[in-house]
C-alpha cells in the first residue's frame, strides 16, 4: 500500500486508536490490497464484499475476525480516502453468543505453578488476578502499580482509565520477579521489540507451551484467565456492576461511575488469587 498506509497509520494515531487495533486495521486492509493485487484507491465496496465473502468461505474465518476486518476497510475509504458513503450499506456480519472457557479454582492453581519464570508468572497471574487483558499486562508500567492501596491504575480500551485490584500475591510475585530480573527502562516487562515491552505473542507462546506441557483438556488462552477471574469475582459474590467496573468493560456508564465515584468500594472487594489455598476456595471448584 505504500503511501496509503503511512496515511491510515497516521490516521489511526490521530484517532487515537489503540496499538492492538491499528495492528490490526493496517493489517486487514493490507490483506485486502494483496488479495486483489491493486490499492484499494483503485478499488471500491464491489471489491470488499468479494473480499470479505472469501474470507468467510474460504479462510473460515469467524463472524468476529470479519467484523474487523470489516471495519478496517470502513476507516480506510472513510477516514483515509474521504469516500463517507462507499461502505455504508455493505452488511455487518452476526455474531452467535459463545460462551466463554472457564477455568475452576484449582486449574488455575495448578497453571500458576507450572510457570517456571517469574515474569511470565507475575503476568499470568495479573490477567487472572486483577482480570487484565493481555496488552494491559504486557504494557504494565511500574508506576501504574500502587501497593499503598493494592491497586493498579490501567488505561484500557478507547484510552479510558480505570483501577483495578492489586492482589496481595500477585505483588509478592511481582516483588520476586523484581528481584530476578531487575527491570530496566519504562516497562515493568521489557521485551526485544520496538514497543519496548513484551509482546502479546510472547506470552500466548508462553502459555500454550505450558498448557500443552501440562495436558489441559480446556482451550486456555489469556482471555480464558480474564473470563475466569470475572466469574470466580461473581461466584464469590461480588456485585456485577463491580465486576463490569474492575475489567472495564465496554458499558461506559458503569465504568464512568465507577471511575467518579469513591474507590473505596474497591477495597471490600477480595480478589479470588487470594481465595485460592484456603478453606474459602472450595466455592472455585
Amino acid at each position: 500500500m505504500g503511501i496509503l498506509r503511512d496515511r491510515m497509520e497516521a490516521d489511526l494515531k490521530i484517532g487515537n486508536y489503540s496499538e492492538a487495533t491499528r495492528t490490526r486495521y493496517l493489517y486487514y486492509a493490507e490483506q485486502f490490497a494483496v488479495y486483489h493485487w491493486r490499492s484499494p484507491a483503485e478499488m471500491g465496496r464491489d471489491e470488499v464484499r468479494e473480499w470479505l465473502v472469501y474470507l468467510i468461505d474460504r479462510r473460515r474465518y469467524r463472524a468476529a475476525t470479519v467484523k474487523v476486518a470489516r471495519s478496517a476497510l470502513v476507516f480506510l475509504y472513510q477516514r483515509t480516502l474521504g469516500r463517507e458513503f462507499e461502505l455504508e450499506h455493505l452488511p455487518i456480519p452476526r455474531q452467535g453468543r459463545r460462551l466463554p472457557e472457564v477455568l475452576s479454582g484449582v486449574e488455575v492453581e495448578r497453571l500458576l505453578g507450572l510457570f517456571r519464570k517469574p515474569k511470565y508468572r507475575a503476568i499470568v497471574m495479573s490477567m487472572y488476578g486483577g482480570g487484565l487483558r493481555i496488552s494491559e499486562a504486557c504494557s504494565l508500567r511500574p508506576e501504574q502499580i500502587d501497593s499503598k492501596r493494592m491497586l493498579i491504575r490501567l488505561r484500557g480500551k478507547g484510552d479510558k482509565e480505570r483501577y483495578t485490584l492489586l492482589p496481595q500475591r500477585l505483588l509478592d510475585s511481582l516483588r520476586d520477579y523484581w528481584r530476578a530480573e531487575r527491570p530496566k527502562g519504562d516497562w515493568l516487562f521489557p521485551g526485544r521489540g520496538k514497543q519496548g515491552h513484551l509482546t502479546r505473542s510472547s506470552v500466548e507462546k508462553a502459555l500454550r507451551k505450558v498448557v500443552g506441557e501440562a495436558g489441559f483438556a480446556k482451550r486456555v488462552t489469556s482471555h480464558t484467565l480474564r473470563h475466569s477471574c470475572a466469574t470466580h469475582l461473581k461466584e464469590l459474590g461480588t456485585p456485577l456492576s463491580d465486576i463490569q467496573a474492575l475489567l472495564g468493560h465496554s458499558h461506559l456508564r458503569s465504568t464512568e461511575t465507577y471511575l467518579h465515584t469513591s474507590r473505596v468500594a474497591l477495597a471490600r472487594v477480595k480478589s479470588p488469587l487470594d481465595v485460592l489455598g484456603t478453606p474459602a476456595a472450595t466455592i472455585l471448584g
